[in-house]
């Protein structure tokens, strides 16, 4: 008899969610985490009297209780939701070029088209064809790939079939004149991790669509709340976990799982390996070449590795409303060409446009009493990163941090004098903390021919099991929700 019916690489959403899916069924399980604490990208670390979250900029796929959306559903169906306190965000975001434009968007569909109409009245009724095509698209979207329809077609669904693979930025050409309002709109873009040009309209319709229905939402406590909350439920379902604790190889027979080996030593027999550790990691370092088809090679081969970033922790010493931050999500910008922001993340350009949180505009007890926390991202490539000799590497590191900084200074100059404390993280760090290549944020670069709509999820070895933004989309949403789904696949194998 194997030792565990499951085993689950990674402790980070994905593996955590596939843990406690499979516990609460009965399914003997044990997790496997290389850190001293579960989340992944979900999780915190403290410098001085600060915690500081780590990823976790907006929850999507929530709704209400009594409108929920599918990530509220999967919370209910492993039982966690009484156990984490949400908290929804009036706001979309807040776009801000200093000297352009400052436009503040509603998670709400009529107040946002409102507020654009405000800033744009020349461009009112293109707003309203292109929040009437979001919506319409979506709604066909729903019908095609969530409900299944046997009979969806081109002239059925004809929205859907037009503009699934169309490029983001040939639609707002196609919709919207003013290059600021399409700035302002697709600012979601950084979500996904490939400019307007690049990415593929539906994959950006689905994400304006479910923020505005769904509402943005963030995790009392932050992401390790979360993270914490999905382990303590595991194991109080009998699940085992060890931590510091990583998998050194994945061993098989006859094409199909038998075991896996940790870095320790320990040979732990299974047949059933759901891995969160990416598949480029999982068939590249984990198994042996000769039993990974050459198709699975090439596959891979042909795909590139995604977006990291280069993220500024900030503690305060001030609240937000004294250095004047009002909303949670800030979209800072001082560049006029979002599809060249994205080309400056592969070198070491100064950045122009960022992501600027302040999570206690939203909860007030996120940071000690007088003070709050910002994370300022800017989407980075690897690359430029690693040519870096060792020797300059830090002088590159604050260097860089400065040039983020003072974009973020025109818009709210008062934060320069209210620092307390500042953590920087590179690619390099990322790539240290997560293990992924490239220290990728979002799993590979999401380009059409790489859609979920063309890729194959199962894996060819038998009883091999994938979860996470490596085998989908990025983000909390998709790697919680892979996680229960590759969990219910084994189920599945079992029952």
């Amino acid at each position: 008899m194997a030792d565990y019916q499951a085993v689950v690489i990674g402790a980070g959403n994905g593996g955590l969610a596939a843990s406690l899916t499979l516990a609460k069924a009965g399914i003997k399980t044990l997790l496997l985490e290389r850190h001293n604490i579960p989340g992944g990208c979900a999780t915190s670390f403290i410098r001085g009297r600060f915690e500081f979250e780590v990823a976790l900029h907006q929850l999507s796929g929530v709704g209400t209780e009594e409108f929920p959306g599918p990530l509220r559903n999967s919370f209910n169906d492993m039982g966690i939701s009484n156990d984490i306190e949400l908290i929804q965000m009036e706001n979309l975001y807040r776009a801000v070029s200093p000297g352009r434009f400052d436009v503040t968007l509603k998670a709400d569909r009529a107040e946002s088209i409102k507020v654009l109409k405000e800033h744009f009245p020349h461009e009112s009724g293109n707003i309203d064809r292109f929040f009437d095509l979001v919506w319409d698209y979506c709604n066909q979207w729903i019908h095609v790939l969530f409900m299944r329809d046997p009979e969806a077609s081109p002239a059925k669904y004809p929205l859907y079939f037009k503009y699934v693979l169309r490029p983001m930025q040939s639609v707002l050409d196609e919709y919207l004149n003013d290059v600021e309002l399409q700035t302002i709109i697709g600012m979601y873009w950084s979500y996904l991790g490939i400019p307007p040009e690049k990415l593929p309209f539906g994959e950006f319709a689905v994400v304006l669509w479910a923020y505005s229905e769904f509402k943005p939402w963030h995790i009392k406590g932050g992401s390790q709340a979360l993270s914490n909350t999905i382990l303590n439920s595991f194991l109080e379902h009998g699940g085992e976990v060890k931590f510091n604790c990583g998998v050194k190889r994945i061993k098989t027979e006859n094409g199909r799982v038998t075991a896996i080996v940790t870095d320790h030593g320990d040979d732990i027999t299974t047949e059933r390996v759901i891995s969160n550790a990416g598949t480029y990691t999982t068939y590249v370092e984990l198994l042996d070449e000769e039993v990974v088809p050459e198709s699975r090679f090439k596959e891979l081969g042909a795909r590139s590795v995604g977006v990291s970033a280069v993220s500024l922790f900030i503690g305060f010493d001030a609240e937000p409303d004294e250095l004047g931050i009002r909303e949670t999500t800030n979209f800072v910008t001082t560049g006029k060409d979002n599809n060249q922001v994205w080309e400056d993340c592969k070198t070491l350009n100064p950045p122009t446009s960022m992501l600027f949180t302040c999570y206690d505009v939203d909860d007030p007890d996120f940071s000690p009493k007088g003070a709050c926390q910002g994370a300022l991202i800017s989407l980075a490539y690897s690359d430029p990163w690693l040519k870096i000799p060792p020797t300059q590497y830090f002088e590159e590191k604050y260097k860089f941090a400065e040039k983020m900084l003072s974009v973020l200074y025109q818009v709210f100059p008062d934060c320069r004098n209210h620092i307390e404390e500042i953590e920087v993280g590179t690619p390099l760090t990322h790539m240290r903390y997560l293990g992924h290549p490239g220290g990728a944020i979002y799993g590979f670069d999401q380009w059409t021919k790489d859609s979920e709509l063309f890729l194959e999820k199962r894996s060819p070895i038998k009883g091999l099991y994938h979860a996470g933004a490596w085998i989908g989309s990025g983000g909390f949403q998709p790697t919680l929700m892979s996680g229960a789904s590759a969990a219910k696949a084994v189920i599945r194998s079992l029952k």
